[in-house]
Protein backbone atom coordinates (compact mmCIF):
# COMPACT_ATOMS: atom_id res chain seq x y z
CA UNK A 1 0.00 0.00 0.00
CA UNK A 2 1.23 3.48 -0.40
CA UNK A 3 -1.41 6.34 0.71
CA UNK A 4 -4.53 6.07 1.52
CA UNK A 5 -6.82 8.61 2.23
CA UNK A 6 -10.36 8.58 4.20
CA UNK A 7 -12.21 11.83 3.60
CA UNK A 8 -14.73 13.25 6.18
CA UNK A 9 -17.18 15.70 5.66
CA UNK A 10 -17.92 18.87 2.51
CA UNK A 11 -16.84 19.04 -0.41
CA UNK A 12 -13.96 21.15 0.11
CA UNK A 13 -11.97 18.43 1.85
CA UNK A 14 -12.74 15.71 -0.94
CA UNK A 15 -10.90 18.39 -3.16
CA UNK A 16 -8.11 18.80 -0.89
CA UNK A 17 -7.71 14.64 -0.55
CA UNK A 18 -7.47 14.19 -4.05
CA UNK A 19 -4.22 17.35 -3.67
CA UNK A 20 -2.95 15.77 -0.27
CA UNK A 21 -2.92 12.16 -2.49
CA UNK A 22 -0.69 13.56 -5.00
CA UNK A 23 2.04 15.44 -2.60
CA UNK A 24 2.03 12.26 -0.21
CA UNK A 25 2.96 10.19 -3.35
CA UNK A 26 5.15 12.56 -4.81
CA UNK A 27 7.44 12.92 -1.19
CA UNK A 28 7.62 9.05 -1.46
CA UNK A 29 5.21 8.27 1.79
CA UNK A 30 4.34 4.71 1.86
CA UNK A 31 2.08 2.59 3.31
CA UNK A 32 0.23 5.08 5.20
CA UNK A 33 -3.36 6.16 6.04
CA UNK A 34 -4.62 10.02 5.90
CA UNK A 35 -7.55 10.89 7.68
CA UNK A 36 -8.92 14.14 6.42
CA UNK A 37 -11.00 15.13 9.09
CA UNK A 38 -14.34 17.14 9.67
CA UNK A 39 -15.12 19.40 12.82
CA UNK A 40 -18.62 20.77 12.09
CA UNK A 41 -20.15 19.15 14.65
CA UNK A 42 -18.93 16.58 17.59
CA UNK A 43 -20.50 13.43 15.99
CA UNK A 44 -17.90 14.32 13.39
CA UNK A 45 -14.68 14.54 15.28
CA UNK A 46 -16.09 11.24 16.96
CA UNK A 47 -16.62 9.20 13.98
CA UNK A 48 -13.10 10.10 13.01
CA UNK A 49 -12.03 9.04 16.19
CA UNK A 50 -13.85 5.66 15.87
CA UNK A 51 -12.45 5.30 11.97
CA UNK A 52 -8.83 5.89 13.27
CA UNK A 53 -8.97 2.93 15.44
CA UNK A 54 -11.22 0.62 12.58
CA UNK A 55 -8.19 1.69 10.45
CA UNK A 56 -5.48 0.51 12.48
CA UNK A 57 -6.98 -2.53 13.54
CA UNK A 58 -7.67 -3.72 10.36
CA UNK A 59 -3.93 -2.23 8.56
CA UNK A 60 -1.73 -2.79 11.92
CA UNK A 61 1.67 -2.06 9.96
CA UNK A 62 0.24 1.32 7.82
CA UNK A 63 1.25 4.27 9.66
CA UNK A 64 -1.80 7.13 10.23
CA UNK A 65 -1.59 10.64 9.61
CA UNK A 66 -5.07 12.59 10.90
CA UNK A 67 -5.21 15.81 9.49
CA UNK A 68 -8.61 18.61 8.25
CA UNK A 69 -10.14 20.53 10.50
CA UNK A 70 -10.72 18.39 13.57
CA UNK A 71 -6.98 17.78 13.63
CA UNK A 72 -6.81 21.71 13.18
CA UNK A 73 -8.59 22.66 16.32
CA UNK A 74 -7.90 19.58 18.55
CA UNK A 75 -4.49 18.60 17.65
CA UNK A 76 -3.61 17.39 20.80
CA UNK A 77 -6.46 15.06 21.44
CA UNK A 78 -5.14 13.20 17.98
CA UNK A 79 -1.64 13.17 18.93
CA UNK A 80 -2.70 11.22 22.46
CA UNK A 81 -4.10 8.21 20.28
CA UNK A 82 -1.79 5.57 20.47
CA UNK A 83 -2.76 4.71 16.97
CA UNK A 84 -1.97 8.06 15.22
CA UNK A 85 1.88 8.96 14.24
CA UNK A 86 1.59 12.27 12.88
CA UNK A 87 -0.89 15.55 12.73
CA UNK A 88 -0.91 18.21 9.93
CA UNK A 89 -2.55 21.25 10.56
CA UNK A 90 -5.02 22.79 7.47
CA UNK A 91 -2.67 25.06 6.13
CA UNK A 92 0.57 22.42 6.17
CA UNK A 93 -1.85 19.49 4.68
CA UNK A 94 -1.52 21.34 1.23
CA UNK A 95 2.41 22.23 1.10
CA UNK A 96 4.88 19.48 -0.13
CA UNK A 97 7.44 20.60 2.05
CA UNK A 98 4.75 19.60 4.70
CA UNK A 99 4.62 15.85 3.42
CA UNK A 100 8.45 15.21 2.77
CA UNK A 101 8.82 16.21 6.50
CA UNK A 102 6.22 13.99 7.71
CA UNK A 103 7.93 11.00 5.55
CA UNK A 104 11.24 11.55 7.07
CA UNK A 105 9.57 11.59 10.62
CA UNK A 106 7.91 8.47 9.97
CA UNK A 107 11.01 6.48 8.32
CA UNK A 108 12.11 6.37 11.99
CA UNK A 109 9.90 3.89 12.57
CA UNK A 110 6.53 3.18 14.08
CA UNK A 111 8.33 2.10 17.43
CA UNK A 112 10.67 5.70 17.61
CA UNK A 113 8.39 6.21 20.84
CA UNK A 114 7.60 9.85 19.93
CA UNK A 115 5.80 11.85 22.24
CA UNK A 116 2.58 13.23 21.38
CA UNK A 117 3.84 17.32 21.09
CA UNK A 118 6.15 15.25 19.05
CA UNK A 119 3.57 14.11 16.53
CA UNK A 120 2.08 17.35 15.78
CA UNK A 121 2.67 19.97 12.53
CA UNK A 122 0.10 22.35 13.02
CA UNK A 123 0.39 25.96 12.86
CA UNK A 124 -1.52 29.63 13.54
CA UNK A 125 -4.13 29.03 10.68
CA UNK A 126 -5.17 32.60 11.19
CA UNK A 127 -2.27 33.99 10.37
CA UNK A 128 -2.70 32.47 6.93
CA UNK A 129 -3.62 35.02 4.06
CA UNK A 130 -3.33 34.30 0.67
CA UNK A 131 -4.93 31.21 -1.06
CA UNK A 132 -3.24 28.81 -3.07
CA UNK A 133 -4.73 26.73 -6.37
CA UNK A 134 -3.51 23.45 -6.49
CA UNK A 135 -3.65 21.80 -9.65
CA UNK A 136 -5.07 18.59 -10.01
CA UNK A 137 -5.80 16.63 -13.19
CA UNK A 138 -9.47 15.24 -11.83
CA UNK A 139 -10.57 13.29 -8.85
CA UNK A 140 -9.83 9.61 -8.97
CA UNK A 141 -13.76 7.83 -9.79
CA UNK A 142 -15.72 10.88 -10.08
CA UNK A 143 -17.50 11.77 -12.88
CA UNK A 144 -17.21 15.44 -11.82
CA UNK A 145 -14.62 17.34 -10.44
CA UNK A 146 -14.08 20.22 -7.35
CA UNK A 147 -12.74 23.33 -7.78
CA UNK A 148 -11.29 24.96 -4.60
CA UNK A 149 -11.77 28.51 -5.24
CA UNK A 150 -12.08 30.61 -1.48
CA UNK A 151 -11.07 28.87 1.93
CA UNK A 152 -11.98 30.52 5.41
CA UNK A 153 -14.67 32.36 7.17
CA UNK A 154 -14.65 36.08 8.37
CA UNK A 155 -17.98 35.39 9.80
CA UNK A 156 -18.26 33.90 13.27
CA UNK A 157 -21.78 32.29 14.08
CA UNK A 158 -21.94 31.01 17.45
CA UNK A 159 -22.51 27.31 17.23
CA UNK A 160 -19.67 26.86 14.31
CA UNK A 161 -15.82 26.00 14.71
CA UNK A 162 -15.14 25.73 10.95
CA UNK A 163 -13.16 29.76 11.19
CA UNK A 164 -10.71 28.24 13.77
CA UNK A 165 -9.93 25.42 11.86
CA UNK A 166 -10.25 27.04 8.47
CA UNK A 167 -9.02 30.65 9.40
CA UNK A 168 -10.08 33.83 7.82
CA UNK A 169 -11.33 34.27 4.26
CA UNK A 170 -9.44 34.26 1.54
CA UNK A 171 -9.40 33.69 -2.49
CA UNK A 172 -8.01 32.14 -5.47
CA UNK A 173 -7.01 34.57 -8.42
CA UNK A 174 -9.85 34.24 -10.82
CA UNK A 175 -7.46 33.60 -13.49
CA UNK A 176 -5.92 30.55 -11.67
CA UNK A 177 -9.38 29.61 -11.60
CA UNK A 178 -10.60 29.65 -14.83
CA UNK A 179 -7.40 28.06 -16.08
CA UNK A 180 -7.88 24.88 -13.62
CA UNK A 181 -11.22 25.06 -14.76
CA UNK A 182 -10.76 24.95 -18.05
CA UNK A 183 -7.50 22.12 -17.44
CA UNK A 184 -10.28 19.82 -16.27
CA UNK A 185 -12.46 20.49 -19.10
CA UNK A 186 -10.25 19.36 -21.53
CA UNK A 187 -9.47 16.25 -19.05
CA UNK A 188 -12.82 14.81 -19.84
CA UNK A 189 -14.81 16.38 -16.81
CA UNK A 190 -18.32 17.14 -18.22
CA UNK A 191 -19.37 18.79 -14.71
CA UNK A 192 -17.00 21.01 -12.29
CA UNK A 193 -18.26 22.04 -8.85
CA UNK A 194 -16.86 25.64 -7.13
CA UNK A 195 -15.87 24.92 -3.29
CA UNK A 196 -15.20 26.71 -0.28
CA UNK A 197 -15.75 27.93 2.86
CA UNK A 198 -18.08 30.92 2.41
CA UNK A 199 -17.84 31.03 -1.26
CA UNK A 200 -20.15 34.25 -1.89
CA UNK A 201 -17.43 35.99 0.15
CA UNK A 202 -15.40 35.44 -2.47
CA UNK A 203 -12.88 38.36 -3.86
CA UNK A 204 -12.09 39.79 -0.69
CA UNK A 205 -8.71 40.92 -0.61
CA UNK A 206 -8.05 40.09 -4.19
CA UNK A 207 -7.10 43.51 -7.07
CA UNK A 208 -10.84 45.06 -7.51
CA UNK A 209 -11.93 42.81 -4.94
CA UNK A 210 -14.55 40.32 -7.82
CA UNK A 211 -17.56 39.00 -6.63
CA UNK A 212 -18.64 35.05 -6.93
CA UNK A 213 -21.07 36.43 -9.99
CA UNK A 214 -18.14 37.49 -11.48
CA UNK A 215 -16.02 34.50 -11.36
CA UNK A 216 -18.93 32.28 -12.50
CA UNK A 217 -19.34 34.84 -15.77
CA UNK A 218 -15.46 34.44 -16.63
CA UNK A 219 -15.50 30.53 -16.36
CA UNK A 220 -18.61 30.24 -18.51
CA UNK A 221 -17.18 32.75 -21.01
CA UNK A 222 -13.09 31.32 -21.41
CA UNK A 223 -14.39 27.85 -21.01
CA UNK A 224 -17.04 27.14 -23.82
CA UNK A 225 -16.33 23.47 -23.52
CA UNK A 226 -17.51 23.04 -19.89
CA UNK A 227 -20.87 22.17 -20.12
CA UNK A 228 -22.24 22.31 -16.45
CA UNK A 229 -20.99 24.50 -13.73
CA UNK A 230 -22.35 24.20 -10.49
CA UNK A 231 -21.85 26.24 -7.47
CA UNK A 232 -21.69 24.15 -3.61
CA UNK A 233 -23.26 25.51 -0.34
CA UNK A 234 -24.09 29.29 -0.76
CA UNK A 235 -24.94 32.20 1.90
CA UNK A 236 -27.93 33.84 0.17
CA UNK A 237 -27.63 37.56 1.45
CA UNK A 238 -24.19 37.84 -0.43
CA UNK A 239 -25.42 36.93 -3.49
CA UNK A 240 -24.48 39.62 -6.08
CA UNK A 241 -26.10 41.19 -9.48
CA UNK A 242 -23.56 39.28 -11.81
CA UNK A 243 -24.88 35.53 -9.85
CA UNK A 244 -28.52 36.51 -10.65
CA UNK A 245 -27.72 37.29 -14.13
CA UNK A 246 -25.88 34.11 -15.00
CA UNK A 247 -28.94 32.47 -12.95
CA UNK A 248 -31.14 33.97 -15.06
CA UNK A 249 -30.12 33.57 -18.32
CA UNK A 250 -26.75 30.92 -18.97
CA UNK A 251 -28.57 27.12 -19.22
CA UNK A 252 -24.60 25.71 -18.55
CA UNK A 253 -25.20 27.01 -14.74
CA UNK A 254 -27.25 24.23 -12.89
CA UNK A 255 -30.47 24.90 -11.88
CA UNK A 256 -29.53 23.75 -8.32
CA UNK A 257 -28.45 26.26 -5.07
CA UNK A 258 -27.71 24.75 -1.69
CA UNK A 259 -28.56 27.43 0.88
CA UNK A 260 -26.76 27.93 4.38
CA UNK A 261 -30.01 28.56 6.27
CA UNK A 262 -29.44 26.85 9.19
CA UNK A 263 -33.09 27.59 11.01
CA UNK A 264 -36.24 29.53 10.01
CA UNK A 265 -37.27 31.30 13.21
CA UNK A 266 -35.98 35.10 13.49
CA UNK A 267 -34.85 35.12 17.28
CA UNK A 268 -32.97 31.86 16.94
CA UNK A 269 -31.12 33.08 14.01
CA UNK A 270 -30.40 36.03 15.73
CA UNK A 271 -28.73 33.70 18.99
CA UNK A 272 -26.67 32.17 16.51
CA UNK A 273 -25.53 35.50 14.39
CA UNK A 274 -26.70 34.48 11.12
CA UNK A 275 -27.08 37.75 8.60
CA UNK A 276 -30.24 37.21 7.09
CA UNK A 277 -34.09 36.41 8.58
CA UNK A 278 -36.34 34.52 7.65
CA UNK A 279 -37.54 36.70 5.33
CA UNK A 280 -34.71 37.52 3.63
CA UNK A 281 -34.31 33.37 2.92
CA UNK A 282 -37.97 33.55 1.45
CA UNK A 283 -37.58 36.34 -0.33
CA UNK A 284 -34.15 35.38 -1.69
CA UNK A 285 -36.07 32.05 -3.18
CA UNK A 286 -38.86 33.64 -4.92
CA UNK A 287 -36.49 35.64 -6.67
CA UNK A 288 -34.16 33.38 -7.95
CA UNK A 289 -37.54 31.08 -9.11
CA UNK A 290 -38.80 34.36 -11.01
CA UNK A 291 -35.45 34.15 -12.55
CA UNK A 292 -35.14 30.46 -13.15
CA UNK A 293 -38.49 28.94 -12.32
CA UNK A 294 -37.34 25.47 -12.67
CA UNK A 295 -34.86 26.26 -9.85
CA UNK A 296 -34.38 23.67 -6.67
CA UNK A 297 -33.27 24.48 -3.43
CA UNK A 298 -31.16 22.09 -0.69
CA UNK A 299 -30.79 24.01 2.47
CA UNK A 300 -28.74 23.08 5.92
CA UNK A 301 -31.05 23.40 8.98
CA UNK A 302 -30.12 22.41 12.45
CA UNK A 303 -32.57 21.21 15.04
CA UNK A 304 -32.58 21.95 18.45
CA UNK A 305 -30.23 24.99 19.36
CA UNK A 306 -30.13 26.11 22.13
CA UNK A 307 -33.24 28.06 23.77
CA UNK A 308 -35.48 26.56 20.77
CA UNK A 309 -38.90 26.17 21.77
CA UNK A 310 -41.48 24.29 20.30
CA UNK A 311 -42.55 27.31 18.45
CA UNK A 312 -39.24 28.24 17.34
CA UNK A 313 -38.86 24.78 15.56
CA UNK A 314 -42.05 24.54 14.04
CA UNK A 315 -40.57 28.00 11.65
CA UNK A 316 -37.94 25.61 10.77
CA UNK A 317 -39.96 22.93 9.98
CA UNK A 318 -42.31 25.46 7.77
CA UNK A 319 -39.91 27.65 6.04
CA UNK A 320 -39.36 24.19 4.13
CA UNK A 321 -42.46 24.82 2.44
CA UNK A 322 -42.41 28.42 1.79
CA UNK A 323 -39.11 28.10 0.21
CA UNK A 324 -39.42 25.26 -1.63
CA UNK A 325 -36.66 22.81 -0.23
CA UNK A 326 -36.41 19.73 -1.75
CA UNK A 327 -33.02 18.42 -0.97
CA UNK A 328 -32.62 18.77 2.98
CA UNK A 329 -29.21 18.17 5.43
CA UNK A 330 -30.39 18.11 9.07
CA UNK A 331 -28.07 18.33 12.07
CA UNK A 332 -28.85 17.45 15.54
CA UNK A 333 -27.43 20.68 17.56
CA UNK A 334 -23.95 19.16 18.86
CA UNK A 335 -22.11 21.72 21.25
CA UNK A 336 -18.69 22.69 19.96
CA UNK A 337 -16.44 23.22 22.68
CA UNK A 338 -14.91 27.04 22.58
CA UNK A 339 -17.95 28.35 20.85
CA UNK A 340 -20.28 30.72 22.45
CA UNK A 341 -23.43 28.32 21.50
CA UNK A 342 -21.72 25.73 23.59
CA UNK A 343 -22.66 28.06 26.72
CA UNK A 344 -25.94 28.70 26.02
CA UNK A 345 -28.94 26.84 27.65
CA UNK A 346 -29.01 23.47 25.89
CA UNK A 347 -32.17 21.71 24.74
CA UNK A 348 -32.48 18.33 26.42
CA UNK A 349 -31.07 15.30 23.82
CA UNK A 350 -33.97 13.47 23.85
CA UNK A 351 -35.81 16.78 22.03
CA UNK A 352 -33.08 17.52 19.94
CA UNK A 353 -32.71 14.00 18.29
CA UNK A 354 -37.11 13.99 18.15
CA UNK A 355 -36.73 17.64 16.31
CA UNK A 356 -33.49 16.18 13.48
CA UNK A 357 -35.89 13.29 13.00
CA UNK A 358 -39.63 15.21 12.15
CA UNK A 359 -37.52 17.77 10.39
CA UNK A 360 -36.05 14.90 8.02
CA UNK A 361 -39.46 13.61 8.09
CA UNK A 362 -40.90 17.05 6.24
CA UNK A 363 -37.39 17.23 4.10
CA UNK A 364 -38.32 13.21 2.92
CA UNK A 365 -41.60 14.46 1.94
CA UNK A 366 -40.74 17.35 -0.26
CA UNK A 367 -38.08 14.37 -1.97
CA UNK A 368 -41.25 12.46 -3.01
CA UNK A 369 -43.05 15.33 -3.77
CA UNK A 370 -40.57 16.17 -6.36
CA UNK A 371 -39.72 12.87 -7.76
CA UNK A 372 -43.26 12.38 -8.18
CA UNK A 373 -43.45 15.39 -10.13
CA UNK A 374 -40.18 14.57 -12.27
CA UNK A 375 -42.33 10.92 -13.54
CA UNK A 376 -42.76 11.30 -17.22
CA UNK A 377 -40.48 14.06 -17.32
CA UNK A 378 -37.06 13.75 -19.57
CA UNK A 379 -34.05 14.61 -17.84
CA UNK A 380 -30.20 15.27 -18.49
CA UNK A 381 -28.00 12.90 -16.12
CA UNK A 382 -24.65 12.89 -15.57
CA UNK A 383 -23.65 9.43 -14.85
CA UNK A 384 -21.53 9.21 -11.19
CA UNK A 385 -21.08 5.04 -11.34
CA UNK A 386 -22.51 2.34 -13.43
CA UNK A 387 -25.93 2.73 -11.64
CA UNK A 388 -26.41 6.16 -10.42
CA UNK A 389 -26.65 9.49 -11.99
CA UNK A 390 -27.63 13.14 -11.07
CA UNK A 391 -29.94 15.78 -13.01
CA UNK A 392 -29.70 19.11 -13.85
CA UNK A 393 -31.01 19.63 -10.62
CA UNK A 394 -29.12 17.58 -8.53
CA UNK A 395 -31.48 14.51 -8.03
CA UNK A 396 -30.44 11.23 -8.03
CA UNK A 397 -31.37 9.02 -10.41
CA UNK A 398 -31.27 5.18 -10.66
CA UNK A 399 -30.43 3.27 -14.08
CA UNK A 400 -32.55 -0.08 -15.10
CA UNK A 401 -29.20 -0.91 -16.59
CA UNK A 402 -25.46 -0.53 -16.30
CA UNK A 403 -23.86 2.99 -18.41
CA UNK A 404 -20.50 4.15 -18.54
CA UNK A 405 -19.87 6.98 -15.87
CA UNK A 406 -19.25 10.41 -16.88
CA UNK A 407 -21.63 10.62 -19.18
CA UNK A 408 -24.56 13.35 -20.27
CA UNK A 409 -27.81 10.56 -21.11
CA UNK A 410 -31.00 12.30 -22.12
CA UNK A 411 -33.56 9.44 -20.20
CA UNK A 412 -36.99 9.78 -18.95
CA UNK A 413 -37.91 9.59 -14.97
CA UNK A 414 -40.27 5.95 -14.97
CA UNK A 415 -40.80 6.12 -11.41
CA UNK A 416 -39.53 6.53 -7.94
CA UNK A 417 -38.62 5.15 -4.74
CA UNK A 418 -38.83 8.27 -2.10
CA UNK A 419 -35.27 8.87 -2.35
CA UNK A 420 -34.28 8.64 -5.76
CA UNK A 421 -35.57 8.79 -9.35
CA UNK A 422 -36.00 5.63 -11.39
CA UNK A 423 -34.99 5.71 -15.08
CA UNK A 424 -37.37 4.55 -17.47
Amino acid sequence: MAVEVVTFGCRLNTSESEVMQKLAAEAGLQDAIVINTCAVTAEATRQARQTIRRMKRENPTARIVVTGCAAQTEPEMFAAMGEVDRVIGNDEKMQASAWGETRQALARGPDFGLAASEKVAVNDIMAVREQALHLVDGLTGRSRAFVQVQNGCDHRCTFCIIPFGRGNSRSVPMGEVVAQVRRLAENGYREVVLTGVDITSYGQGLPGEPKLGALVKAILRHVPELERLRISSIDSVEADTDLYDVIAGEARFMPHLHLSLQAGDDMVLKRMKRRHLRADAIAFCDQVRRLRPDMVFGADIIAGFPTETEAMFARSLDIVGECGLTHLHVFPFSARPGTPAARMPQVPREVVKERARRLRGRGEAALAAHLEAMVGRQVQVLTETRDLGRTEHFTPVRFRSPVEPGQILGLTVAGHDGREALAA
